[in-house]
């Protein structure tokens, strides 16, 4: 019998000795978790993760690209702990400031893009060139030689570089029914309203509008570009300005690292000219995903350890938002791993395929 009990106290022992073991093992887990959750670039990281276990395939009806989606999530980055430009890969800010200011300036054209060396938006006014190429008897242009010339013919980019009823144009000159005669500045009045009544639940910018988008629009007056990030809005709390953007489709390797700079940046802008501290951008998206050919760059990007985020130095000249100019706003102590690349698939937008019979 008191032998039972010593071989019993010896597996007890061991048992204890294995849990201890155990215990310790997963209490470093913990603080690994912890410790990774810390950088808020992980948001990012674990989104990028997150869709590629569980995105659900999708193909797109008009170029048949293959991209993977989840629906409904939710970033946060705290703009008084650093600048929110990824550091995992190289991010063109360049891009991000030439950009925003064209958004903010009720741009449309590409030309001030273009001498400025951004060409993100290249894609969309040639693909619209192209498509009407024939019909037009405009001479056949490759993409360099069309861009070449938006840089070098003014009247050529007037005709051809505009993208009309895009971000600036509905930023800064929502069209109403008054036609020329009135146009709502969305931007300055949310500037404004702000200043007049900090507390205004109201403040918000929408590029939606259903007169020009898809087949709600008549076909001439069609926007052919997707809008993507279509509404955002700014509130006021304890001193600290805050914006949340709502993104109804994103692309997660492309450009949700421009649109995570660009809205945070655009927070900065808004609470310099307010007068008010930097507070939280928040990003809720819709459809978020990943482009399939995009996959092999992302799994290289997940190996990767996030940096400091940098920080961003506005000129104390800026008191208005048309105070802002590229020379005025300036990265610093941005430190990041190298680019990687991927390919740009010009999706969305109108559908000019063949359409299913409405429903009577």
């Amino acid at each position: 019998m008191a032998k039972t009990k010593r071989v019993t106290k010896k597996v007890n022992t061991k048992a204890k000795t294995k849990s201890k073991s155990v215990n310790k093992t997963v209490k470093k887990s913990i603080k690994k978790v912890v410790k990774k959750s810390n950088h808020p670039e992980h948001q990012y990281l674990d989104l990028v993760q997150e869709i590629l276990k569980k995105g659900i395939k999708n193909v797109d009806r008009g170029t048949r690209a293959v991209s993977y989606s989840l629906f409904g999530r939710q970033t946060r980055y705290d703009l008084s702990k650093g600048f929110p430009l990824l550091t995992t890969k190289k991010t063109f800010w360049k891009g991000v400031l030439h950009e925003l200011i064209w958004f903010m300036k009720g741009m449309t054209n590409i030309k001030y893009l273009v001498d400025n060396g951004v060409h993100i938006w290249d894609d969309y006014p040639y693909k619209i060139y192209s498509q009407n190429r024939e019909k037009k008897g405009w001479a056949e242009l490759t993409k360099e030689e069309f861009i070449t010339k938006i840089k070098d013919d003014a009247e050529f980019a007037k005709v051809h570089g505009d993208l009309p009823r895009i971000y600036g144009e509905m930023w800064r000159k929502w069209p109403t029914r008054k036609g020329e005669v009135k146009k709502v500045d969305q931007l300055a009045w949310v500037v404004q309203e702000l200043k007049d009544d900090p507390d205004a639940r109201n403040l918000i910018v929408n590029s939606w509008n259903p007169e020009y988008l898809y087949t709600m629009a008549d076909n001439e007056d069609a926007c052919r570009f997707p809008i993507c990030h279509n509404m955002y809005q700014v509130s006021q709390k304890n001193g600290k300005l805050s914006l949340h953007l709502y993104q109804r489709s994103a692309d997660i390797f492309l450009g949700v690292p421009f649109n995570i700079a660009s809205y945070a940046l655009l927070t900065l802008i808004l609470a310099k000219v307010t007068g008010y501290e930097p507070g939280e951008f928040v990003h809720t998206f819709g459809d978020v995903h990943i482009y399939e050919n995009h996959i092999p760059q992302a799994k290289e990007q997940l190996k990767r350890k996030p940096k400091k985020f940098p920080t961003v130095k506005i000129d104390k000249t800026i008191k208005k938002i048309d105070d802002v100019t590229a020379e005025k706003i300036i990265l610093e102590n941005y430190d990041s791993h190298p680019p990687l690349k991927g390919e740009l698939t010009v999706a969305g937008g109108l559908f000019e395929g063949k359409q299913k019979s409405k429903e009577k």
